[in-house]
């Protein structure tokens, strides 16, 4: 399995908003293309106005045709086309397990 940590940070003051919005329109669209929540979190202290998202997948290409089915979605990018806007940066970490 590989796992995805995927890290947004908002604009200071979004993080409640976003997580709104996220609840109310985004996870109903993302976790039935996606999958395989393994968490969603907000940071207390360290590098703040942070939410981060963990998926997993069984392969590279399991990932590849999950995001692309998101991307094709219509109720995806009217969601982004609102979360966007409070997201000043993204990261993407690929991880995979450790022998």
């Amino acid at each position: 399995m590989i796992v995805e940590q995927r890290t947004y940070t908002l604009k200071p003051g979004a993080t409640p908003e976003y997580m709104r919005l996220y609840e109310a329109e985004g996870f109903a669209v993302q976790e039935p293309i996606l999958g395989r929540l393994i968490g969603w979190y907000t940071t207390d202290f360290g590098s703040l106005n942070q939410i981060i998202h963990i998926w997993g997948y069984d392969s590279y290409a399991e990932r590849e045709r999950r995001q692309a089915a998101l991307g094709a979605d219509r109720r995806w990018k009217n969601f982004l086309s609102r979360s966007l806007p409070l997201v000043l940066r993204q990261e993407s970490k690929t991880l995979i397990p450790a022998p």
